[in-house]
This record gives C-alpha cells, sequence and structure tokens, in this order.
C-alpha cells in the first residue's frame, strides 16, 4: 500500500495495514526505510545508525552544573551537576521545590512518543521537530532517537544550540537574510563535511543575498533551499504559482551556488474567513504547494535527488501527509512534518486541536492512546482574601497566555493527600499578574493557604522559554532528571 493510499484509507475508516512487527530486536518500520532512502539518495551513509547520521558528539548534558539562583531549584544549592539530580531523591510532592516549578511527566512523553511513530508509519512521512518549542537538545535528541529525520529551527541563534549540541541535519524554517547569519551558516558548512543544512527563499532578492555570500567562499557544495508557498494576509512565502516559479527558476539559474531542494509552507496561522472554515483553507493552501511542486518538476528546477515537501505545524499535520504525498513527482517526493508541540502536548490549545484532528481519523484508536498533556506548572495557594477567590505562586514570568490562560488540573496538601485531587470546571483561573495568578473557587471550596495546585498551560512553546531548567518526573512526582533549555 503506497503512503497515500495507506493515509486516505485511514481516513475513511480503513485501517488496513497493522503496526510492523519487531524483528531481533530492530524496528522494521516503513519509517525507518524511508531515512535509509534519503540518506542515500542524498549522499548519506546507510551502514551508520539513524542517531550518528544525524548528530556528531553531543555535548555532555549530565555534567551541566545548576543552582538555587535558577527558578525551581532548592535555595541553597549552590552547584549540582544534573546528571546527580536524581541522586537528591526530591519529590515534588514532598514539598522538596521551590515553588512554582515546571514538571514534565516522563510517562506522558512516552506515550506522545509513540504516538507520533505510529501516525509516520501510516502516514509514511518523515519528521523534523521544530525545535524552537522546547530549546532543549535533551528532548531533540529524544526525538532523533524516536526516529526524527532532524531538527527544524527559525532563528541562527536557534542554529547555534543545534550545532554546539552536535546535531548535523536542520532544516530553518525562515529566510537566512543577514551577512553574518548566512557567514556562520558557510562556516559550519565549511567545518562540517556532514552538516545537512537547509533554508528556505521566497524572493529574487533572498536568492540573490545568498548567491552573492556563497560565490564569495567558493564552496564545495551548493547552498540547499527551499522555495516558499505562502497565502494572502498571511507572513513569509510567494503568493502565486507565478512568483514562486520565478524564484525557483533564480535558484536553478544559480547552480552551483544553490541547490532547489523542495517547496515549503506553513499553515498554522491560517483561520476562518469569508464562509471557509478552517480545514477547507488548509487543503487548499497545501494543494497550493503540490502545485508549485508539480511545476518545478517539470522544468526540471530541482538537483538530483528526492524532492522534499514540507509543511505542517502541531495542528493539521494529517491533512499535511495526505495532501504532500498526493503529488504526482513520480515517487520522488518526501514529506517532512515539523510539529514539535506533541511531545509535550498541552492542556488547552494543542488539545482542541488535537480532538479536531482526531475526528478527521474515524480509526485514530488504531494508532494507540493518543497524545496527553506531559508539562505542569506547579504553584501554592498563598492567599484565600475572599470566599471565592484563591491566589496563586505563578504568574506571567511563569506561563503561557498567549493562546489561554492555565488550566487548574490538580491540588495537593502535604500531609493529608495520598495522591493529587483533580479540580473540575468550578475552578477557573481568570488573570495573571507577573507572580500571581487568580483561581476562582466554588464556594463549597477546601482550599487553603500551602495548599499545592497544578495548572496545565496552553501552547508549550510559550511556557518554555521562561524556564531554564524543568523537571522529568515519574507517575509519583519523584524527580528523575531535569531539562535545560537554551532561549
Amino acid at each position: 500500500m503506497t503512503k497515500r493510499s495507506a493515509l486516505a484509507g485511514f481516513r475513511a475508516g480503513i485501517c488496513a495495514e497493522r503496526v510492523p512487527q519487531r524483528r531481533n530486536g530492530t524496528d522494521s518500520s516503513p519509517t525507518v526505510g524511508c531515512h535509509v532512502d534519503l540518506d542515500r539518495e542524498l549522499g548519506g551513509d546507510i551502514t551508520e545508525n539513524r542517531i550518528s547520521r544525524n548528530m556528531t558528539t553531543q555535548r555532555d548534558w549530565r555534567m551541566t552544573v545548576i543552582g538555587g539562583q535558577l527558578k525551581g531549584i532548592p535555595p541553597g544549592i549552590e552547584s549540582i551537576p544534573i546528571g546527580q539530580i536524581a541522586e537528591q531523591r526530591w519529590n515534588l510532592l514532598s514539598g522538596d521545590l521551590p515553588l512554582p516549578a515546571a514538571i514534565i511527566r516522563e510517562s506522558a512523553l512516552r506515550q506522545n512518543s509513540r504516538w507520533m511513530q505510529q501516525f509516520l508509519r501510516f502516514s509514511g512521512a518523515l519528521l523534523c521537530p521544530h525545535g524552537k518549542t522546547t530549546m532543549s537538545p535533551q528532548l531533540f535528541k529524544r526525538q532523533l532517537d524516536d526516529g526524527a529525520w532532524g531538527i527544524t529551527i527559525s532563528t541562527v541563534q536557534q542554529l547555534c544550540v543545534t550545532r554546539r549540541h552536535g546535531f548535523k541535519r536542520i532544516l530553518m524554517a525562515n529566510q537566512l537574510v543577514g551577512k553574518v547569519e548566512i557567514r556562520y551558516v558557510l562556516d559550519e558548512l565549511a567545518k562540517d563535511p556532514e552538516f545537512d543544512f537547509f533554508c528556505i527563499v521566497d524572493s529574487a532578492d533572498g536568492v540573490a543575498r545568498l548567491v552573492e555570500a556563497v560565490r564569495e567562499r567558493s564552496p564545495a557544495r551548493p547552498l540547499q533551499v527551499f522555495v516558499e508557498g505562502g497565502y494572502g494576509g498571511g507572513r513569509t512565502g510567494c503568493r502565486t504559482l507565478e512568483q514562486a516559479l520565478h524564484v525557483a527558476r533564480q535558484v536553478k539559474h544559480s547552480e552551483p551556488f544553490l541547490a532547489l531542494r523542495g517547496v515549503e509552507g506553513y499553515e498554522g496561522t491560517l483561520q476562518s474567513s469569508e464562509g471557509l472554515d478552517t480545514v477547507q483553507r488548509v487543503r487548499t493552501f497545501v494543494r497550493f504547494l503540490t502545485s508549485v511542486a508539480e511545476t518545478c518538476a517539470k522544468e526540471n528546477l530541482y538537483a538530483p535527488g528526492p524532492i522534499l515537501l514540507s509543511a505542517g505545524g502541531s495542528a493539521f499535520y494529517d491533512l499535511v501527509a495526505e495532501t504532500l504525498n498526493a503529488a504526482s513527482l513520480g515517487n520522488r517526493q518526501k514529506v517532512v512534518l515539523r510539529s514539535g508541540c506533541y511531545l509535550t502536548h498541552d492542556s488547552g490549545l494543542y488539545q482542541k486541536l488535537d480532538e479536531a484532528l482526531h475526528s478527521r481519523l474515524p480509526k485514530s484508536e488504531h494508532l494507540g492512546p493518543g497524545l496527553i498533556p506531559a508539562l505542569e506548572i506547579w504553584t501554592y495557594v498563598q492567599s484565600v482574601p475572599e470566599p471565592n477567590l484563591a491566589i496563586l505562586t505563578a504568574g506571567r514570568r511563569d506561563c503561557s497566555h498567549d493562546a489561554g490562560l492555565p488550566v487548574p488540573l490538580k491540588r495537593f496538601r502535604i500531609g493529608a493527600d495520598r495522591a493529587p485531587v483533580r479540580l473540575n470546571s468550578d475552578y477557573e483561573l481568570t488573570g495573571l499578574n507577573d507572580q500571581h495568578a487568580y483561581l476562582r473557587i466554588p464556594s463549597a471550596n477546601s482550599l487553603r493557604v500551602g495548599d499545592m495546585v497544578a495548572l496545565g498551560i496552553s501552547h508549550p512553546c510559550s511556557t518554555f522559554d521562561k524556564w531554564r531548567i524543568l523537571f522529568l518526573v515519574d507517575d509519583d512526582y519523584q524527580i528523575t532528571s531535569a531539562i535545560e533549555t537554551f532561549f
């Protein structure tokens, strides 16, 4: 069964393929096969294991020293390597951490990883998760361990982080414009022949800036680019087929300095308008990307090798995979999704979007348990100044609020509760200050000062960037390790 028919059949409720079995301890899934085929066609060494293809020697995060000057670390801790945190035997529910603290539930990470692996197997797509979500090289490595093809970034600062930590295949889903930024990329390509880098272009001016910089360096290999498609009222990207073809032809004429590897776009910012629902607008836009890709192929504008088609944030990656797999490119296309939020998921925006995704995939239960929130912000009740109001020790400095306020999930009273108690919809966060949260509570409320309250967040990207250190916990909230971020 082809990638296109597998996903289309799955959407229709026909689960014709079974999950691949493991043989001799190895995974025989077609997802891994896609990695091997692509590396072969792009000149990679297929005898290497997946991780060594995508990474060089990584900085040892276990030796990173942290201390009480960082939010969430117990005061009085001058310095401790992350690799020794488990030895401290801290437990969140024992009050061993100062609150607020950000935690990631290990069991939820595992479940979310498995779900995405199953989706990739059935869709035949590759995954290049967006690193901007977590900016955590430890989590990047986990995603590569799970089979990711590479890591997506948006800025050169993010690229510096990935290179500093040894990641080898990077897709910059943004325009590379400044001289300093272009110079850094070219320096990295010159230093490391295994560094596999891609960026995007949407104008002849952008192409000219890259060509000028590359020509000065006379590199041994071209800079690999995607032509970006966009839509009216959106952000970057060519608005019409004619514009996209003009840019693609400019890239072709720029050989051997540039190489056109594929077509890229981002559908996540589409909103309903003019009577069209969002799903229809997403399909229309991704079909536009497909038409650009097909026309470029007819004009022989691509460099030799696979044609990479990339889109797919964390909201509509099912529609993207189905539509891009349908491109008529003589089976040359490799679909590269870029979802970053799937790993930790959330309790707001992406939970709703994931429910909509499952409604579009009637047999999604065959992929196993779905995505669940892994990220929580724990706080104390510091005041109950009114009968229906509690004030918590977290605020805008700790939680995302751009896509909805945090959601009260559970509470715990040290010395009284054996496990966290779920909070119902009578508990609602109504506002945030920098360091305070306003929690509306029912008249029959039993919360009191000193109780712990867990908040689920909406939009992981803008919560991760508020924390240098997040703790990994088991299902008993025992601290097992810590995650370092680089924003």
